[in-house]
């Protein structure tokens, strides 16, 4: 998964997670803001009504001489005021109280928050009681918890979306450069070494990482072809002349029987030898563009030619060869010999590394969009899963899956896929042991050097 796929799945998941703890702390929240409200109200009201007796007197309110109570009711219900002259001795006076309690008012019971407020006046107790009603309490708490989780809702889809927002632009930088500098470099030497625009300090630091580790690379990779450009030069000269001395030597009637076989075996040592140097110059003069790109080739005409060159080598293990290029494909510019030496190697290390009496499939098809997609698959003893991502690495041995398992390739696979990079082509490997490898060439993926037919 992408880090800024991560990251937005992360901040979706923290805001989803706030916005449940909200659900879970703001209704006892809200309906402690409700109260204090209604309490706050009811203060307020306290406070008018006060107000009122000290302006108007007591007698506006209660007559005295009847221990007649007053109370007033609005036309709902929903809020009441009594006064009530008290008998008894005043004492611990003023005194305050807010509680819940049930009041009947007009033959209905309700539930009401009632503030309670005993005082002395003119030598005499009163109570002066101010209710509101729970239902409409209940109503202010609805409403503010409503109020609350849609805000919350909406800030978390906000911030999700900004937060998204931001880390796409603030990765950008990243995505330039994974896919500029690490994707699509399939050589050294077409390594961009063009800074990527950020102003991050981090990207800034991994950007000239990258280049100072690349030009490194790019050099020990320089040094390394001129040494094998070199060292195949100098060896092919001197192999030469003793290959000429040995056959001079066997030109000699006087030679004996055995020293004849020793020049013989000599030979054969010093043929492998001298394969293995032109192997590693033809690998050095394809990465030196030493070959030419302008021949129009046709896949399945080449792999006519190669099928035809190996035709005995297929006989003589009995193997079974399909062969299904349906459309063909035709490079535009390529070099005839190389693509030859390139499906070669593929055809046959699949014939040497079958089983006897197996199978080799040939597959070609188009790519979705541009490219064409060419497969050699075998049914030998696979390849250890270990061993996969050294597989065209140049001398590389190891051991084995199976055992008759190949211990290595040799030089083939590194020149096939060198031949497959100067084509601008993939060459990849899939392998299970005990079923067999496929080996997968992929030209012109999203370039026009190609064409089906």
């Amino acid at each position: 998964m992408r880090l800024e796929a991560k990251l937005a799945l992360f901040n979706a998941l923290s805001k989803l997670l706030l916005v449940l703890l909200g659900a879970l702390v703001i209704p006892p929240v809200v309906s402690r803001v409700a109260v204090s409200h209604t309490d706050q109200r009811l203060h307020e009201k306290k406070q008018e009504v006060l107000s009122l007796i000290a302006r108007d007197g007591l007698a506006a309110f209660v007559r005295q001489e009847q221990d007649e109570a007053y109370a007033d009711y609005n036309i709902l219900k929903q809020e009441y005021i009594t006064l009530t002259p008290e008998q008894g001795p005043a004492v611990a006076l003023p005194e305050e109280k807010i509680f819940d309690e049930q009041r009947q008012v007009d033959k209905q019971v309700e539930d009401f928050r009632i503030l309670s407020y005993r005082f002395l006046a003119q030598g005499r107790p009163y109570r002066l009681e101010i209710g509101s009603s729970l239902a409409t309490v209940e109503l202010l708490e609805d409403t503010l918890r409503r109020l609350a989780l849609w805000v919350l809702i909406i800030g978390a889809l906000l911030t999700i979306a900004t937060d998204a927002a931001f880390a796409r632009f603030l990765l950008r930088p990243l995505g330039e450069l994974i896919t500029r500098k690490l994707r699509n470099v399939r050589h050294p030497s077409a390594f961009p070494f063009a800074p990527i625009p950020t102003s991050t300090t981090d990207f800034r630091r991994l950007d000239d990482s990258l280049n100072e580790m690349m030009r490194q690379i790019q050099s020990a990779f320089e040094k390394e072809r001129e040494f094998m450009s070199n060292v195949s030069h100098e060896l092919l000269t001197p192999v030469s002349i003793l290959q000429s001395r040995f056959e001079n030597m066997l030109q000699d009637p006087e030679l004996s029987h055995a020293h004849s076989l020793k020049i013989v075996d000599s030979q054969k040592t010093l043929y492998r030898l001298r394969n293995t140097v032109r192997t590693l110059l033809l690998i050095a003069n394809i990465e030196n563009e030493q070959y030419l790109r302008e021949d129009t080739v046709s896949l399945s005409a080449v792999l006519a030619e190669v099928i035809n060159e190996l035709d005995d080598r297929l006989a003589q293990r009995e193997l079974h060869l399909r062969v299904q290029l349906e459309p063909d494909y035709v490079l535009t510019r390529g070099n005839h010999t190389l693509l030859f030496t390139l499906l070669f190697n593929l055809v046959s290390n699949a014939i040497k590394y079958n089983r006897w009496g197996g199978n080799i499939t040939v597959t070609g098809q188009p790519l979705p969009g541009h490219g064409y997609r060419l497969a050699v698959a075998d049914t030998g003893p696979g390849i250890a899963p270990e061993n996969l991502p050294h597989l065209f690495d140049r001398f590389r041995r190891f051991q084995a899956a199976g055992a008759a398992a190949p211990e290595g390739y040799g030089l083939g696979l590194p020149i096939a896929l060198t031949i497959a990079t100067f084509h601008e082509a993939t060459l990849t490997a899939t392998s299970e042991v005990g079923k067999g490898t496929t080996f997968v060439l992929e030209f012109g993926v999203g370039q026009q050097s190609g064409a089906t037919i």
